[in-house]
C-alpha cells in the first residue's frame, strides 16, 4: 500500500446532492466494513443539546457494504468519548478513493455511558417522501434505525465495530 493509498474523500449525498465531502484516512477495509478517521468537517459548532461537535472533534467511522447504516464514535481533541452518532444510510460504496454514501434523513445517537439513546430526525424522514419513492428504501432504513437502537441498548454495542 502506497502512502496516499490511505486516504479517502468521505462524500455525503442527500436528495441527490452532495451535502458534504471531506478528507479521511482509511483505518480498515475487509471488503464488507470499511472504518476511516477524519476531524470535525463541520462548519463552526454544531450544538445538538445533548452533544456539540466542534473543531479538535475527531471521528472514527464505520461504514458497511452489507448495512443500511454508519456509526461514527465522536472523541473531543483531548481524546474523551462524547458517544455515537449513527446515520441510517444506503450502504457504502468506494471506488477508488471516493466513499460515497447516501443520507437517508433518519438518525439516533448514543451517548458516551450508554444512558442516553435518542431517535433523531423522523420528522424529516417522514417529509423526505422515501416511503412513496422507493418503498423498499424506506422500510430499509425504518429497519436500520430499528436495529441501531437495540444495539444502542445493549452494553456490548462498541462490537460492532470491532
Amino acid at each position: 500500500m502506497s502512502a496516499n493509498s490511505a486516504e479517502v474523500s468521505v462524500v455525503l449525498v442527500k436528495a441527490g446532492r452532495t451535502k458534504i465531502r471531506y478528507a479521511a484516512t482509511l483505518l480498515h477495509d475487509n471488503g464488507t466494513r470499511l472504518a476511516v478517521r477524519a476531524p470535525w468537517a463541520g462548519d463552526g459548532v454544531r450544538d445538538f443539546g445533548f452533544v456539540r461537535f466542534e473543531a479538535g472533534d475527531v471521528f472514527t467511522e464505520y461504514y458497511w457494504r452489507d448495512r443500511w447504516y454508519a456509526v461514527k464514535e465522536v472523541r473531543s481533541a483531548a481524546g474523551a468519548l462524547k458517544g455515537w452518532y449513527c446515520d441510517v444510510t444506503r450502504p457504502a460504496v468506494l471506488t477508488g478513493t471516493e466513499l460515497v454514501v447516501e443520507d437517508l434523513d433518519l438518525d439516533l445517537w448514543r451517548s458516551a455511558d450508554g444512558t442516553d439513546v435518542r431517535r433523531l430526525d423522523e420528522d424529516e424522514f417522514a417529509e423526505s417522501g422515501l416511503a412513496a419513492r422507493d418503498p423498499g428504501a424506506a422500510a430499509a432504513a425504518v429497519a436500520a434505525l430499528t436495529e441501531l437502537e437495540r444495539r444502542a441498548h445493549d452494553p456490548g454495542f462498541t462490537a460492532l465495530l470491532g
